[in-house]
């Protein structure tokens, strides 16, 4: 018996090998073509002589780092994610599924890609089979790999669905709770968003023209920015962040030009309630006619524990307006939104990466693959650019698209959007200067130049509203008109808040209102609340008590019913926060009086540094508990580029990255950008090969 189940344990272990050996290969990259340069900070600079090589190597550089973050992305595409991660992950399979987003890309894909960009593809996915097929330990999911090209532009495409938040208004369809009302008071602490800014050289001291780019991304995770240099000899040549498993630079710095991105607020979204047939099942009304669901069944397969998993089906449908679901109700609500009907996005990306020069990058945009994101733009040539793109639909105004809409009729079905010339933007502004800071497009520059509303249809659902950071900004551009470096850095790494603090619930009550008098035992709390300078340096001793409490009033607003965005709490909500705040700090540390960076952490392994920042400070620092009392940041600064640009020679860059270009615990980059990234310092980046090639620490190709 014994030698039976070890004989069929080599017949299975020699038909996995064999179905190894025989997976598919997309491309015609010879690795030993590519040549990966790491830096003394062990960041990756691919070099190659086509495009499609360096995607193999980019492919293969970035499974080095963090292979793990990158499957996350990739599992989506193969509805491994409830195998890896149970319940939850079998969620995000069932999203992918109802979506059909494998059947879009899969009917999209020959006439949405070029061939040149499919070259790229084919390259990069099988620079990331190959590092699979080599580290077989490393893969999270059997049969996670090897994947397609088509299954790659899947897991983009479920990347942009992720990032315009439907999967909790899918979760609000299936409960039937589908409208609640918009400016309701959510658990989120301040606006975590990004910072783009721009000077052109007509302002700056030393005629150079200005760029921040400073996302405020997770610090970990799939979603946290990677580093690397891509530069082939058939003119791409970009240095910036990508997430794990990006095949182009998503943001970041050219010979010629760079661009910042920040998330943009509008209507991406549409919910329709359909109008079902009263006997017939699976009949709905449309434009007068009775219409025939789709039906199919997504096929979940969902992990127990170690050793369990189970499958699932869940009936999914389509109507004319697209993914469909039947509520707990009995209703049958429809989704529509641009980011899973167009698959277009990383070619544009690629496109944007190897745009010469002005011209050049806004013919890009008209590709409008991209379906959100502000784009802060500057060049060498002193062009400062702001767009507030978006795939927005052209809507009947007869309706109101805030609301659940009649899905009963092709009034409601739109087809089409409006083109880039008609977004908010902002060229060459006599001013000097644009910005987003994830504020309304109509405030992106100076006075003069800013967009109006009354230029854009209130259906395109644009946002009005200002975070702490853009207030902060304009008050600081607002002193002076003209800017030296050390000014532009100033602003950068600035932890004011402004006078007028805007959080998710109105914090006058606490600041001013309350009588101290009436709450003995809090007489002291409100002392260093009240003297509090509204800034987040590390060593400031009231900062780490208002923070704690600020932290108490986002994380409880949500169970204040009917209130508001800005609006009032009870006196006792309030009062409760700030006690818990003490009590929080007398526990852990004995006493209030501590500074803020003995609260407000960077940690990561055996690193644990103190912090500068508060959230929505152009600094940004959004923390989260983690040990002993002690809260660590989780959000905001990680990726930092900062640019200039002189109409002759390369852009002088500086780049800090939150941690290191490592993930794996035992390499020297792990967290060696550690100290640096609290100092405010910066690391001296450069897109010229010979200085790359000379100052690399370790040059090879992949294997």
């Amino acid at each position: 018996m014994k030698r039976l189940i070890v004989l069929s344990l080599l017949v299975v272990l020699s038909a996995a090998l064999q179905a190894q050996k025989n997976w598919p290969k997309y491309s015609t990259v010879n690795p030993a073509n590519v040549q990966i340069a790491r830096d003394k900070w062990g960041v990756p600079h691919i070099f190659a002589k086509t495009d499609e090589e360096v995607a193999y190597g980019l492919a293969w550089a970035t499974a080095e780092d963090d292979f793990s973050d990158m499957q996350f992305m990739l599992m989506a595409a193969k509805n491994c994610m409830g195998r890896h991660m149970g319940k939850d992950g079998a969620a995000i399979d069932y999203v992918a599924q109802l979506l059909q987003v494998q059947g879009t890309v899969n009917k999209q894909y020959d006439s949405t890609f070029s061939p040149e960009f499919k070259k790229v593809i084919n390259g990069y996915v099988d620079g990331i089979n190959a590092y699979a097929k080599k580290h077989p330990s490393e893969v999270l999911v059997k049969g996670e790999f090897p994947l397609t090209p088509q299954q790659m532009i899947a897991a983009y495409t479920m990347g942009m669905v992720a990032m315009n938040g439907v999967d909790g208004t899918i979760k609000n369809m299936l409960s039937g709770d589908v409208a609640p009302p918009s400016d309701m008071v959510t658990e989120d602490l301040g606006n975590k968003g990004s910072n783009g800014i721009a000077f052109s050289g007509k302002v700056t001291t030393d005629g150079k023209t200005y760029l921040d780019i400073n996302s405020h991304q997770p610090l970990e995770g799939p979603l946290s920015w990677y580093e690397a240099h891509v530069c082939s000899d058939e003119g791409w040549n970009m240095l910036g962040g990508t997430f794990p498993g990006g095949m182009a630079i998503f943001h970041g710095v050219n010979e010629n030009l760079g661009w910042a991105h920040t998330v943009n607020g509008f209507d991406k979204f549409d919910v329709y309630q359909l109008e079902m047939h009263p006997t017939q099942k699976y009949m709905y009304k449309f434009d007068g006619k009775w219409e025939k669901l789709d039906v199919n069944k997504a096929k979940l397969k969902v992990k127990l524990n170690k050793w369990l998993t189970v499958g699932v089906g869940k009936k999914i449908f389509w109507s004319k307006y697209g993914a469909t679901v039947q509520a707990k109700t009995g209703k049958f609500y429809s989704i529509r939104f641009p980011a899973y009907l167009q698959v277009g996005a990383i070619e544009q990306w690629y496109r944007m990466n190897k745009a010469k020069n002005f011209a050049d990058f806004k013919a890009v945009l008209n590709r409008q693959q991209l379906n959100m994101m502000n784009i802060v733009y500057a060049d060498r040539d002193a062009n400062i650019f702001y767009l507030f793109n978006g795939l927005m639909p052209k809507r009947d105004t007869s309706y109101n698209w805030e609301g659940t809409l009649p899905g009963n009729t092709s009034k409601t079905l739109w087809t089409e959007y409006f083109p880039v010339s008609e977004l908010p933007q902002v060229e060459n502004p006599d001013c000097g200067y644009i910005y987003n800071c994830n504020n309304t497009p109509y405030n992106s520059s100076c006075e003069e130049a800013d967009p109006q509303p009354a230029n854009f249809p209130a259906t395109m659902g644009i946002q009005t509203d200002e975070t702490n950071r853009s207030n902060r900004f304009r008050g600081l551009v607002a002193k002076q008109s003209t800017f030296s470096w050390e000014d532009f850095l100033r602003i950068k790494y600035d932890v004011q808040l402004p006078d007028s603090i805007v959080f998710k619930i109105n914090l006058a009550p606490l600041f001013k209102e309350i009588d101290p008098v009436l709450y003995p035992d809090l007489t002291e709390a409100f002392t260093k609340i009240r003297s509090w300078n509204h800034r987040g340096d590390a060593d400031n001793m009231d900062a780490a008590l208002v923070l704690l409490t600020v932290i108490n009033l986002n994380e409880r607003a949500g169970t204040q019913k009917l209130l508001r965005k800005g609006g009032r709490a009870s006196e006792s909500f309030y009062i409760d926060c700030l006690r818990d705040a003490k009590e929080h700090l007398v526990k852990f540390f004995g006493s209030m009086h501590i500074k803020l960076g003995d609260l407000l952490r960077h940690s990561k392994g055996d690193v644990d540094l103190p912090l500068s920042g508060f959230p929505d400070a152009l600094a940004a620092a959004y923390p989260k508990e983690y040990k002993d009392g002690r809260f660590k940041v989780w959000v905001g600064d990680s990726y930092i580029m900062l640019v200039k640009f002189s109409k002759e020679g390369m852009p002088e860059i500086e780049t800090i990255n939150c941690y290191g270009s490592s993930n794996h615990p035992d390499s020297p980059h792990y967290t060696d950008q550690m100290q640096m990234f609290v100092d405010k310092k910066t690391k001296t980046m450069t897109l010229d090969k010979a200085t790359i090639i000379k100052d690399a620490a370790r040059i090879y190709s992949p294997e």
